[in-house]
């Protein structure tokens, strides 16, 4: 990232940071999907699929910020 100031470094770390907890957590919550389809309360796995979802796109928005944080450089 040649060229970012340090306070916009500091967010780009944050913002990897974040996309990555992020995408650990969405993949607990498709896990979590499964386990509750194997116990039969088909109605939380599907809440549980609809939170991965949604995680998906906060990555996304995550990941579109750090190529705009790149563009602006300095």
């Amino acid at each position: 990232m040649g060229g970012l100031s340090e306070e916009k470094l500091r967010l780009v770390k944050f913002i990897e940071h974040w996309a990555h907890h992020n995408d650990e957590h969405g993949g607990r919550f498709k896990e979590a999907a499964a386990e509750a389809d194997g116990m039969g309360v088909g109605g939380a796995a599907e809440e549980l699929r609809r939170a991965a979802a949604e995680s998906d796109k906060v990555s996304r928005h995550l990941l579109k910020a750090l190529k705009i944080l790149g563009e602006v450089g300095g």
